[in-house]
Formats: structure tokens, C-alpha cells, sequence
């Protein structure tokens, strides 16, 4: 709660005495004029003080004070002029808003105070890796990308106290991009896990296909366990079958994408294009060999 007092010195030869503020007498003598309950006659003074206070104080009480003093019938006048300041504070600020990636966005948070409050706006991404800070109440973003969701956190300060501060949340919905998707090479017999992960927003469904045949959860002696980004689809117990292509299929409101992983045997190796080949120890082997045979004849 702020308050305000006001000192006017007196001694014994003064007369008469009031507190104006303005042309508004607040004060005369002991007896008050102003019907306003926050200004009150200060008590338990010195003889020679003549005081009032203003409670819970607000912008309205700016302006110039007067204590006019009556001495020898002569007029004396003391007079203070108050400037009332008041913190920075947020009135308004624009909701939390989703988009599509490339969509514009429009940001607003008013401030007031007196002094009068400076705004800026600072951005936060989710990862961490894009941050910028502008100032201003109105924040303009054209063709948004996802770099440029996560919290928008508006300050408004004037140095009279703490900062006020609000956030509003920018979510950009974009398509599915595979980020993760690695062959693996399992032996006949064993656990195999082929894996697959993709960002995207809204989070990305995901389906597997062997060819052209889509796989479901507990068919066929697999599983698909998905978790937040990540899909993996599990064989508990690899056969020769189950080696081959792969397909990971991530799709969301925005888009689809997919991407080719192969499950192989552990001498196998695959190259560029996903196609199995024999190991090159027994390519070498099979050129010793064949000479060998042809000397016998």
C-alpha cells in the first residue's frame, strides 16, 4: 500500500492554516473539508508540524499541494508538486496461437505504467538452438517455420520495480521428417528391432510395410511398439522370412513421408540401395578356388 505524507512547519504566531491540493481545500485548521476517506490529519506530530497523508495513493493523486499559512495577516504558502509512478504492468497480450508451417503470426502485448513501460519480446525455441529478442508491443512473423514455435516471453518494464512478465506459446504444425531409420543385421533365431524416428506436428502416426503389405501390432510374429517420435517394429524370433525390405511410413495432418530400413542376416551386407550382398571374404573365396579345380583337368 503507498502512501503519501505532506509537512507544512508552523510555530505560535500562525493563525490559521490549511492543505489544498489544487483549489480543493483538504484541510483547514484541524478540521477536514475533503470527503475523500484515504486523506487524514497526521497525529501524535510536533506542535510546530502540520501534516496529512494521502493513503493507497494512485494517479489521480498527482499534482500540486499547498499549505497556506496565515501569519501577522500575512499570507505564506509552501507548496510541493507530487508525480505519482507506478510499476510496469502488462494489460493485455495475445492468447497462445497454433499455425501451419509458413503461415504468419501476429503478436501484441500492451503495457502501461509511469514512467511509461518498454516493451520486448524474447523468443525461447523448444531446442533451445533459436532465440532472438525485439522490442516493441506488436511482434509481426511472416511464413513461419517450426524454428520458430516454442514461448514468446513479453517484458514490460520502467525501472520502478520488478519487470512484468507473460508468455504466450507458438505451436507450427509441419509434416513428418524422418530423422532416424537404420538397417539392422540379426541372426536367424534372435530378437531383431528395426527403428524409425520422426519429427513432426502434430506427432506423426506411423504404419510398416514388408513390400507392399502393411504389418500390424501381434501379427505374423511381430510387434510394433511406438513411443512419442519413435516406432520400432520388433520380431521375437527372426526367421530366414523375415529378412528383406522395409518400409516406415510416417504421416500426420500436414504431410507423409516415408523411408526404406532392411532387416539382414549378420554375414550379409547391404549397400547404398538396401540390396543384400554375400561378404566379401567369401567373393574371395570362391576366386582361389576355381583355378584349383581347372588344374585337375
Amino acid at each position: 500500500m503507498s502512501r503519501l505524507m505532506h509537512r507544512c512547519n508552523v510555530d505560535s504566531k500562525v493563525s490559521r492554516v490549511a492543505w489544498l491540493n489544487r483549489t480543493t481545500i483538504l484541510f483547514a485548521g484541524s478540521e477536514k473539508w475533503s470527503l475523500d476517506p484515504r486523506v487524514i490529519m497526521m497525529e501524535n506530530t510536533a506542535v510546530t508540524e502540520y501534516s496529512i497523508m494521502i493513503q493507497n495513493v494512485d494517479v489521480h493523486d498527482e499534482g500540486p499541494y499547498v499549505c497556506s499559512i496565515l501569519t501577522n495577516k500575512k499570507p505564506k504558502s509552501t507548496k510541493v508538486h507530487v508525480i505519482v509512478q507506478v510499476p510496469a504492468k502488462i494489460t493485455n497480450i495475445s492468447k497462445d496461437v497454433t499455425v501451419n508451417e509458413g503461415s504468419p503470426v501476429s503478436l501484441m502485448c500492451l503495457g502501461a505504467g509511469r514512467p511509461e513501460a518498454n516493451v520486448i519480446w524474447k523468443h525461447h525455441s523448444p531446442s533451445g538452438t533459436h532465440t532472438f529478442v525485439t522490442e516493441g508491443e506488436h511482434l509481426e512473423l511472416t511464413a513461419v517455420t517450426k524454428e520458430l514455435s516454442g514461448s514468446y516471453e513479453c517484458i514490460a518494464s520502467n525501472d520502478i520495480s520488478s519487470p512484468d512478465v507473460r508468455t504466450v506459446q507458438v505451436t507450427v504444425n509441419y509434416p513428418p521428417s524422418i530423422s532416424t531409420a537404420r538397417s539392422t543385421g540379426t541372426a536367424v533365431g534372435q530378437k531383431g528391432v528395426l527403428q524409425c524416428e520422426a519429427s513432426a506436428v502434430p506427432r506423426a502416426d506411423f504404419e510398416w510395410y514388408k513390400e507392399d503389405s502393411r504389418l500390424f501390432n501381434g501379427l505374423n510374429g511381430v510387434k510394433i511398439e511406438n513411443q512419442g517420435k519413435q516406432s520400432m517394429l520388433v520380431f521375437f524370433n527372426v526367421s530366414e522370412e523375415d529378412y528383406g525390405n522395409y518400409t516406415c511410413v510416417a504421416v500426420n495432418t500436414m504431410g507423409i513421408t516415408n523411408a526404406s530400413i532392411i532387416l539382414y542376416g549378420p554375414g550379409a551386407m547391404h549397400d547404398v540401395n538396401g540390396a543384400a550382398a554375400l561378404p566379401r571374404a567369401s567373393v574371395c573365396l570362391l576366386l582361389t578356388v576355381a583355378p584349383l579345380y581347372l588344374l585337375r583337368f
